[in-house]
């Protein structure tokens, strides 16, 4: 004879218990889409505004100048450079008096620069090492 135990019907409050503590996934929007669109507004329409108007900066403005700024924004024709100090502000001032400033628009002409602005700021933190620069976001 085999020993067969039958079951006693599972409880009301043991059903309920475990369809409570049942997890049920969410269904969660694919990021991809949403990573494309933010690219191509934010992104990709600002590299194409910058792009031609960066590389002129490169080849124009000295090496030791150019560690010191960052070209900030590019709005109706005026460039806005962020200078991460004083003594860097008025070097880079009086080169763009002494010629600069003209090759620049010369060179950017297609790009649509008609004023460059320069302004004191940082776009990095400095850690306890001088040389250790980490960037804003």
């Amino acid at each position: 004879m085999s020993s067969f135990r039958i079951q006693p019907p599972v409880e009301p409050e043991l059903q309920r218990l475990a369809r409570v503590k049942q997890h049920i996934k969410k269904e969660v929007p694919a990021l991809g889409p949403e990573m494309l669109a933010f690219f191509k507004q934010n992104v990709q329409k600002r590299q194409t505004k910058f792009a031609p108007i960066a590389e002129c900066w490169q080849k124009l403005v000295p090496d030791f100048l150019q560690q010191h700024t960052a070209l900030e924004s590019f709005n109706r024709g005026q460039l806005t450079v962020l200078v991460d100090s004083s003594s860097h502000l008025y070097e880079l001032k009086q080169l763009l008096l002494s010629g600069l400033q003209k090759q620049l628009l010369i060179g950017c002409k297609a790009a649509g620069l008609r004023k460059i602005v320069l302004k004191p700021g940082r776009w990095y933190e400095t850690g306890e090492d001088p040389n250790d620069q980490k960037l804003k976001f």
